[in-house]
């Protein structure tokens, strides 16, 4: 069965949604709820109804359920406040609005004059490799042009993260650009959870695998938070294969190798990982969110707090945690030998400033763009995003 509307086609045998010709990739979640939605546009879908045809009736956050509508209206253009396809009838649930023809045929589509990218139906392939100690790393590619590898960070997950508003705008920005290849390092998202070695060492035994998975003999490093430490760790070992560095909101030492006051916000916040990090009250997972994006809209936060239970467990958190706060690259700063750009907003709560200038400081010859900011995550709504996207697109193209 295909349905159309508004320009877009969703093929329900085929798991396809499109607009004209471009494939617009969505989750297995967003992509049954617009079937459902679709399917009993004659009626207002109550929430429970939605649990029980998406979910199967197992139990869901509220924020969950309200991210899923959210990537359900991006992927057909609409938003929450238009609500010209999906309109929430307040204490009662949601209805499709829009005008669908149904078919048994797929509707001829028109050679596409550019590529799905720049229609914005970027497809990511994710796989899987295997780390040296047996551990499976789940990676995705997407977009085309030259590489672009994005060195894992603290907490990710190739499918949630393509989706959510968080993260969405920075990996498309560079998709329609690169061949972007990600990952998910061990002990979260698509990876193996289960794994004996979380180490800084398994971290960058990780990237390694990757970069051979994929075959890539030389390419730009794209570090993000954790992902400096790892990524400035591969450039030194293997700088035959680093053409550039990006470094945004990095840091050399841990918080443990920060001083007492360090010590002491470490040892507070693992205490509340251990109180609170499966639960289904996010009010513990939402001083994490309020650290990492203070200025985030309702939506932003919602996915962030769904994101940190959804991408790991708990003790898999503290141990991620622990070895995070216990690292320290600053030794092998001096030796990077590679064009580096760092960028740092001023008024990062999850990593100080200071930790940016000191990682620009340590590496000969990088240039240092100071970001006006809150956020640890720069969100797609604020001045920052643009200047952090013109710097490193200039210093990747030059």
């Amino acid at each position: 069965m295909i349905f159309q509307f508004s320009g877009y086609s969703l093929d329900v045998d085929r798991r396809e949604l499109r607009c004209g010709a471009a494939l617009i990739d969505v989750g297995p979640q967003v992509f049954d709820l617009l079937v459902y939605l679709i399917r009993n546009r004659d009626r207002v879908v109550s929430r429970d109804d939605l649990l029980d045809a998406v979910w199967e009736g197992r139990i869901v956050s509220e924020s969950t359920l309200t991210s899923r509508i959210n990537a359900a209206r991006r992927a057909i253009g609409d938003t929450g406040a238009d609500q010209a396809l999906i309109k929430t009838i307040a204490r009662r649930g949601f209805r499709f609005i829009g005008e669908v023809e149904e078919s048994k045929k797929a509707p001829p589509q028109a050679s596409p004059t550019g590529s799905e990218e720049a229609a914005g139906g970027l497809r990511q392939e994710i796989q899987f490799c295997t780390a040296s100690d047996g551990v499976r790393i789940a990676y995705a590619v997407v977009g085309r042009g030259p590489p672009l590898v994005k060195t894992a960070n603290w907490l990710n997950h190739l499918e949630y993260d393509w989706q959510s508003p968080v993260w969405g705008h920075v990996l498309r920005a560079f998709a329609a650009r690169h061949r972007l290849i990600r990952y998910d390092e061990r002990g979260n998202g698509l990876s193996d959870w289960d794994v004996g070695d979380i180490s800084f060492e398994a971290f960058v035994r990780d990237l390694e695998s990757v970069v051979d998975a994929v075959g890539l003999e030389r390419f730009p490093l794209f570090g993000i938070s954790q992902g400096c430490a790892v990524s400035v760790a591969y450039a030194v070992r293997h700088p035959e294969r680093v053409s550039k560095l990006v470094l945004y909101g990095g840091y050399t030492r841990g918080r443990r190798r920060r001083g007492q006051q360090g010590a002491d916000q470490a040892d507070a916040l693992l205490t509340l990982m251990r109180q609170g990090w499966g639960q289904d009250n996010p009010a513990f997972r939402q001083i994490y969110t309020s650290l990492f994006v203070p200025d985030g809209t309702a939506e932003q936060v919602h996915w962030f707090n769904d994101l940190q239970r959804m991408t790991t467990s708990p003790e898999n958190a503290v141990r991620i945690r622990r070895t995070l706060d216990e690292l320290d690259v600053s030794g092998l700063l001096p030796g990077v030998r590679v064009p580096t750009l760092v960028l740092h907003c001023r008024n990062d709560a999850v990593q100080p400033f200071e930790e940016g200038r000191r990682m620009a400081a340590g590496i000969s010859g990088s240039r240092f763009v100071a970001l006006e900011g809150n956020n640890h995550l720069i969100l797609e709504h604020e001045p920052a995003w643009t200047r952090l996207l013109d710097e490193v697109t200039r210093f990747l193209d030059s």
